[in-house]
């Protein structure tokens, strides 16, 4: 059977079932959302997920996939508690405007292989909040866990009556050319993963929404509290062995506390290489000037010892020193590892200058880490949002944590977060159930407003006719 012959049954079965979810009210929308998201919380479920995960990919390992797949899910099902996504959702009495939540309707997944299980349950969880069907189009590595989480999937939906097909996942074995054809036949795409999958939902002649590249940077600023900051960065550059696009890949330390700062991440485990030493890992993870699978989302032992490093084989994280920025210079860009980069920098500006040039060779739009003093650190963020192509600023906490959403800050909980025109994306928030809606307005009449031409232009003409 051809590709398109494929896919079009597919989404021929999906259309039959979301036909069913429209016909759903606020209450059943929620109980589907809740069995999906039950599918992949329930304890032993998440562990059979995560330990599939990690044995097919390679990638990560077990106990922070259990965690990011707890957690991530809990967060989502916090954040969509009481929101309204049926019906009327919104009614302005002042502007007569009165927004309806429609269905966007059959949506094609690219979920990656990094995160095979929560991407996954995200993608189904947000898509369900909108009474849409989804189509999944996994990594190859991912897709047994793509079909197992499925499996669960389905036999929470026949606790509470909703027809399977409004998820599904492309056949095994998922190939370039059946996901490719998805996005030719579905009503929105979202894609997460390699930037060649991006470009392609970009270019399907579909709406998508498409993640940037990660190549986050962090600058520890001289105020900074030295010690909580090297946790913070130690913690997040050691979860799932860095498989998420919100890992530190860059430290761009201040001069005046350098030292102190290379000290503070040594007594966290954090290895600094010698020159010698920094070649040997080069050669590894980059052997052609690209980043090779060898070492991705291996952990620090692992990768020293594929390198040779004796000297590292306790190390948490392997840090070298770099001056240079751009393709003659692996190290400036994303390496999907706990391998760190650390930039010595003059004072604050000097940071911010090396993270923008870093972020001009890869990784803009997406987001930075500042770590200073609470008294400088809504000063320096406010410089940084304003000046760098950056959609979030986090501040003084553990960057991956952070940037998907947390239970100690305000961004909506989400493993697909958009960088902006900086990364080629068409959204810079991170991507929440209302990018999986369609809202219809209402517009009544209501008094004119018409305004007085004087006052809009009094500044424009008083500057021009000085």
């Amino acid at each position: 059977m051809s590709e398109v012959a494929i896919i079009a049954g597919l989404v021929k079965c999906a259309r039959v079932a979301q036909a069913v979810a429209e016909t759903y009210d606020q209450a059943q929308t929620d109980r589907v959302c809740a069995a999906a998201a039950w599918a992949i919380m329930e304890p032993s479920r998440n562990r059979a997920l995560a330990e599939l995960a990690v044995r097919h990919t390679g990638l990560g390992n077990v106990a922070d996939k259990i965690q990011k797949n707890h957690r991530k899910t809990l967060g989502l099902m916090r954040d969509l508690h009481g929101a309204k996504s049926v019906g009327v959702i919104a009614k302005n009495t002042a502007t007569g405007i009165t927004e309806i939540a429609r269905a966007a309707g059959v949506i094609g997944a690219i979920t990656p292989s990094t995160n095979p299980g929560a991407t996954p349950a995200n993608m189904i969880i947000n898509a369900m909040k909108g009474r849409n069907a989804i189509i999944l189009a996994p990594s190859p590595k991912g897709a047994s866990t793509a079909e197992l989480l499925l499996q669960y999937v389905y036999a929470e939906f026949d606790r509470i009556g909703a027809p399977h097909d409004l998820v599904q996942v492309l056949p095994s074995p998922v190939s370039k050319a059946l996901t490719y054809e998805l996005l030719q036949q579905v009503d929105l795409i979202i894609a997460t993963g390699s930037q060649a999958n991006i470009r392609a939902a970009y270019s399907s002649g579909k709406p998508a929404f498409g993640v940037g590249a990660g190549n986050v940077s962090v600058i520890v600023d001289a105020s900074a509290d030295l010690a909580a900051a090297a946790e913070r960065i130690v913690r997040s550059k050691i979860f799932d062995n860095a498989t998420s696009c919100s890992s530190e890949n860059s430290v761009v330390v201040v001069d005046a506390v350098y030292v102190a700062m290379i000290a503070a991440l040594e007594a966290q485990g954090c290895m600094l290489l010698g020159n010698e030493e920094k070649t040997q890992l080069q050669n590894v993870m980059f052997p052609s000037g690209k980043l090779s699978s060898v070492v991705t989302a291996k952990n620090a032992p692992e990768i020293a010892a594929i390198a040779g490093l004796d000297r590292a084989s306790a190390a948490r994280v392997l840090m070298v020193s770099e001056t240079g920025i751009g393709e003659g210079f692996p190290f400036s860009g994303e390496k999907l590892s706990p391998v760190m980069t650390i930039y010595r920098a003059a004072d604050f500006n000097a940071a911010a200058s090396i993270v923008n040039d870093i972020y001009a060779y890869q990784g803009a739009g997406h987001s930075i880490g500042i770590h200073a003093a609470p008294e400088r650190a809504d000063e320096l963020a406010l410089q940084i949002g304003l000046t760098l192509p950056v959609a979030r600023v986090i501040v003084n906490q553990a960057h991956c944590i952070a940037t998907g959403g947390s239970f100690d800050n305000g961004l909506p909980f989400s493993l697909s977060m958009g960088c902006g025109t900086w990364g080629g994306n068409s959204f810079s928030d991170n991507l929440t159930y209302r990018n999986f809606l369609n809202i219809t307005r209402i517009a009544q009449p209501i008094p004119q407003n018409m305004p007085d031409e004087s006052v809009l232009f009094a500044d424009y003409f008083s500057h021009v006719n000085r």
